[in-house]
């Protein structure tokens, strides 16, 4: 009886979905303008590009890393940064990766959705030297978290973290003030940073697992700053519209939450998503992870295909490089989560590339 009431509980909760329609329209650019730029035998996590063209990632933390789980791409191979020895005292589960205009990348680590320590790091990327590290407090990262994307201002200030919550079920914006270490939660449980009740129907499977007892349904997780830090872009994977902030509105602290949530914006329709960016023009990237696909959306909302392929197995984060390139990493999520070690190798390798929008975008986020 007790497993009859769990399982009806977790259903409930955390099952089912309703099919989302294909958005995907005529693709603005041919598939063939994707470019490999690195395949990894483990499943990629995030990327970030310096504006000197580094390329950086993370190893997936859902497909259980037993090795080095951040690395740099050089001369054609997979290099540990900032070394080797110093990894398994930093990193735990890190995902999210993100380079700011004082040249240091930034990481996430979720701290196993909560049930440990969610760290903020910032290494120099001159020396490689450890110049900022922050343990979250458990209001901040309860259990059932998953700080799992982010992006920094251009003056370094404020970084902005997506806290999906797949299990605890309450999404969150956070705000970290790197000057005064102090850190805010906020539209917390807001409709617009929530799951909708969709199924994702990836290429390779339906998104459920467990007999259908559970369906990936997750909060907010792509963010993005505007070229001005005026808006805060952001989408959660199960949702159908994109959505922005102001900056000013989720630094000041005084604002009570409601009418901060009042101060919200849709933008646009969108498709089930992961990854965003932005570029310098005004224009918005929105992956779509159940075609294989990034959408742009421009200044009037408009949302259009801006390129399809079958390679892509699930279009995850977004990154600009120089020169024009816009980065996307391949998670793969379907071959990974909740996989057993040996269908993850044997479904590698997992894939990095890079295309070329039209527009230009500020490397590193």
């Amino acid at each position: 009886m007790l497993l009859l009431a769990a399982s009806i509980t977790l259903r409930v909760r955390h099952g089912g979905g309703e099919a989302y329609p294909d958005l995907t329209t005529p693709a603005i650019l041919d598939e063939d303008e994707l470019e490999e730029v690195l395949a990894y035998p483990e499943p990629i996590g995030n990327v970030a590009v310096s504006h000197d063209g580094r390329i950086f990632f993370t190893v997936h933390p859902e497909s259980r890393p037993q090795g080095n789980k951040l690395l740099e791409w050089v001369d054609g191979a997979a290099v540990p940064f900032p070394n080797g020895a110093v990894q398994p005292h930093l990193l735990g589960t890190v995902l999210g990766l993100v380079i700011d205009q004082q040249n240091r990348l930034w990481t996430i680590d979720h701290g196993n959705h909560g049930f440990g320590t969610a760290r903020l790091l910032a290494f120099d990327l001159e020396t490689g030297d450890l110049v900022h590290d922050h343990k979250f407090a458990a209001d901040i990262a309860p259990v059932g978290s998953f700080l799992q994307d982010l992006q920094i201002s251009s003056d370094g200030q404020t970084v902005v973290i997506a806290d999906a919550s797949f299990w605890r079920k309450s999404p969150a914006i956070i705000v970290y003030d790197t000057t005064t270490r102090s850190s805010r939660r906020l539209l917390e449980a807001h409709p617009s940073v929530s799951a909708e009740n969709y199924l994702i129907r990836n290429t390779l499977k339906d998104m459920t697992f467990l007999g259908g007892l559970v369906s990936l349904r997750g909060g907010v997780d792509g963010i993005a700053f505007d070229a001005n830090n005026e808006w805060l872009y952001y989408a959660a994977i199960s949702h159908k519209s994109l959505f922005r902030v102001r900056v000013r509105d989720l630094l000041e602290r005084t604002l009570p939450a409601r009418q901060l949530a009042s101060r919200v914006e849709r933008v646009s329709r969108k498709p089930l998503s992961d990854g965003l960016s932005t570029d310098l023009d005004g224009n918005i990237y929105v992956t779509d992870v159940e075609h294989g696909a990034i959408f742009i959306v421009n200044e009037t909302g408009q949302l259009k295909t801006l390129l399809k392929s079958p390679r892509i197995r699930w279009a995850d984060a977004l990154s600009f490089g120089p020169d024009g390139w816009l980065y996307l990493a391949d998670s793969a999520i379907p071959d990974q989560v909740l996989q057993a070690r040996k269908h993850i190798e044997g479904h590698g390798p997992y894939f990095i590339y890079r295309f070329k929008p039209g527009h230009d975008g500020i490397p590193g986020r």
